[in-house]
Formats: C-alpha cells, sequence, structure tokens
C-alpha cells in the first residue's frame, strides 16, 4: 500500500517491528498503525539465523549457537576420538566444519565473561575429547589434560580471541 503524498511504501506481510535499547522498559509492548496496518513490537526476532534482542543480549544467541556445535561434534565423534587420526587432521576438522556452526554471526557479538567462560568451555571440551587422556609420569595414573596442555597442543588461538 502506497500513500501519494510521501511515496511510502507499507509491506503488509512485515507485521512486527523492534526497537533496541539498553533501557529494559524499552520492550514493552507497543503497536504501531501506518495506513491501517497494524505492526506489533516484539522483544527478539530471528534475522538470517542469529535471534536478535531488543536489549542486545547475545547469551541466549551463544546457547543457540553451542546446541548446533556439540550435534555437530557428535556427529564426527568418532573421527575426532580415534586413535587412527593425526592430531593436526582432527585440528582441520574441528577447525573447518564444528568452529563454523558455534561462530556463526559471531561478528555482532560483544562479549561478557560469562559468554567468554561458556564459549572456552565448549571448546576446551572439545579438546579434552580429541587429545585424550595424559598418563601422569608421577602418580601412572590417567588424568586430563590441563587447560594449558590443550593451548599447546591446539596450537591456534582460542574461539574467545577469534571473535575478537
Amino acid at each position: 500500500m502506497a500513500s501519494k503524498e510521501t511515496g511510502l511504501e507499507v509491506n503488509a506481510d512485515k507485521t512486527k517491528y523492534m526497537a533496541m535499547s539498553r533501557d529494559q522498559y524499552a520492550g514493552q509492548s507497543h503497536s504501531v498503525n501506518i495506513y491501517n496496518s497494524a505492526f506489533e513490537r516484539v522483544k527478539e526476532f530471528k534475522y538470517l539465523g542469529t535471534t536478535l534482542t531488543y536489549q542486545n543480549s547475545i547469551q541466549e544467541e551463544i546457547k543457540s549457537r553451542l546446541k548446533p556445535g556439540n550435534a555437530c561434534y557428535h556427529s564426527a565423534q568418532n573421527l575426532l576420538s580415534s586413535s587412527l587420526i593425526s592430531k593436526n587432521l582432527k585440528i582441520k576438522i574441528y577447525r573447518n566444519i564444528i568452529l563454523p556452526v558455534v561462530l556463526y554471526g559471531c561478528e555482532n557479538w560483544s562479549l561478557i565473561l560469562r559468554e567468554e567462560r561458556g564459549l572456552r568451555v565448549f571448546e576446551n571440551r572439545v579438546l579434552r575429547r580429541m587429545f585424550g587422556p595424559k598418563r601422569d609420569e608421577v602418580t601412572v595414573e590417567w588424568r586430563k589434560l590441563h587447560n594449558e596442555e590443550l593451548n599447546d597442543l591446539y596450537c591456534s588461538p582460542n574461539n574467545v580471541r577469534v571473535i575478537k
């Protein structure tokens, strides 16, 4: 529908809008009427596969990116935990298949410490499973790799550094 005076066109298929603000009351529901078309105000919506919120919070977006990242890891788990595949090939699989799934849309993310920690936990968990346990020379028992050992084995910037 177009107005002859202003040349403004209203797309009747687009019936929602969102205003972004750090103000906690900014997301309150209002509707806007333009040329007899009502537009509902929403607190979040999905755009190009990314969930946007009115307060620009990415906490839910990161959670929703980690779910397919976990699914992707579990589908490749037999490869990544196999002792027949080299460490370098496992790293390539992780970097080229799993990491892009998790970091999709990360260009818009402004991380706080809690979100950084969640991303690091995911990455360290996958890397520990890829590289397996280590035998302690002193106690001669198997143990998990420490974060520093993972960083030495991975030899690439962690996912938080990639985002920043």
